[in-house]
């Protein structure tokens, strides 16, 4: 096994590890971890709520989650010879669930307290435990199916320039600013209330949680894009903003769905990840990776040859307006209509909305040059359930 830097205790919060993770994006946060190119090595994290949920039947710790704990991450890990302009290049070698934590959860999140992409329609916080058995989860909570490992990390990212959180911060402010008062709001502004800062203390501390950025949303850095497909084999290529890169990583999913539609959307899990890294030289200029990164996906798959695929097209389901190629409108429809197929199986619409979240579903951009209807797809895997779902005669 690989040497593990960043160990952690789950009956002990972020900060009271041994080595402290973070849960904000800021270029002084010190990295607690450093790294050669080429070099192997373990990480493990915490779950992205930093243990808040359990695994009982109980819905009441989702309702109650403090978001502003959110996401606890393992690093800074400091790349040895990583300057800005390069490229950092990572390889997610293998992945899995800690010993004795070989179960997860998925949640929707109530209106107040974060909500969903179909919030207007599940506006009340649920639940449900997945147990792993082997390479499959189950759940007590959303039966009849039996889904697939798909490990990936939801948040991996490198830290932001101070020119580059200056602006993340000046952008997010404008747009909260549209609508003020908005439940959920439209953007989570710097908060220090429940920071984790790694290894600062005082003063500095002080200063840092008052401009570092939430991990809640991607950004040019990386960060939450909650892409299943990096999993194992995967390779990233991260633009280097600051000296040492800053690596961290957190929010370990078993599985998901694209769009992940639920918030807290996939299985969600404490685990570890092997990686090692390697860095190009002046790589964001000689490949034009500037803005984001970008990523090769790995081998390990699971494959499936039949699905029920779900439309859905920019028309307000609700009033019937049309929306000039919307495919988040279009998406949530395609949702909306697979939750609705599910519920004549005998699934309630919120253990539905769930099964989306957690499955390996197939979303598509089908189609946005045809005015004025984007249309948008669902692929759901069928042999992920005990029976046959599908129509019949």
């Amino acid at each position: 096994m690989s040497n593990v830097l960043f160990r952690v205790d789950l009956t002990k919060p972020m900060e009271q590890q041994d080595i402290p993770g973070h849960n904000r994006w800021h270029p002084d946060i010190p990295a607690v971890l450093k790294v050669r190119p080429g070099e192997v090595f373990r990480i493990e994290m915490k779950d992205w709520t930093d243990g808040q949920i359990q695994n009982n039947d109980d819905p009441s710790d989702i309702l109650h989650v403090d978001l502003t704990r959110v996401h606890v991450l393992s690093g800074p890990i400091y790349v040895d010879g990583a300057e800005p302009g390069d490229l950092l290049v990572v390889d997610l070698l293998d992945m899995g669930p800690l010993p004795g934590a070989e179960w997860g959860f998925n949640g929707i999140f109530a209106r107040e307290n974060g909500g969903g992409f179909l919030v207007d329609y599940f506006p009340e916080a649920a639940k449900s435990i997945w147990d792993f058995q082997g390479i499959y989860a189950v759940s007590r909570h959303v039966p009849g199916v039996r889904i697939p490992s798909l490990i990936h990390p939801g948040l991996i990212g490198v830290a932001p320039s101070a020119e580059l959180l200056d602006r993340w911060n000046a952008r997010e402010r404008a747009l909260v600013a549209t609508d003020p008062h908005r439940i959920p709001s439209l953007a989570n502004l710097p908060d220090p209330k429940s920071a984790v800062l790694g290894t600062l203390r005082g003063y500095e501390f002080d200063r840092i949680a008052k401009e570092a950025a939430r991990t809640v949303p991607p950004r040019e850095n990386g960060g939450n894009c909650d892409i299943k497909n990096l999993s194992k084999g995967s390779r990233i290529y991260f633009p280097v903003f600051v000296k040492g890169a800053k690596l961290s990583v957190g929010d370990l999913h078993f599985c998901q769905g694209d769009g992940e539609i639920t918030f807290c959307g996939a299985i969600e899990m404490s685990g570890w990840i092997e990686m090692s890294v390697d860095l190009i030289k002046g790589g964001m200029a000689k490949y034009g990776i500037v803005h984001n990164p970008v990523f090769e996906t790995g081998p390990m798959e699971p494959r499936f040859s039949e699905y029920l695929v779900f439309e859905g097209v920019s028309v307000e389901e609700k009033t019937g307006e049309q929306r000039y190629l919307d495919a988040h409108v279009a998406y949530r429809r395609a949702c909306l209509n697979a939750i609705e197929y599910l519920q004549h199986f005998g699934y309630t619409a919120e253990q539905a909305y769930m099964l989306l979240g957690v499955a390996p579903v197939e979303g598509r951009i089908s189609g946005i040059v045809d005015v004025p209807n984007a249309c948008c797809t669902l692929a759901l895997p069928t042999a992920i359930f005990d029976r046959d779902i599908r129509p019949k005669g």
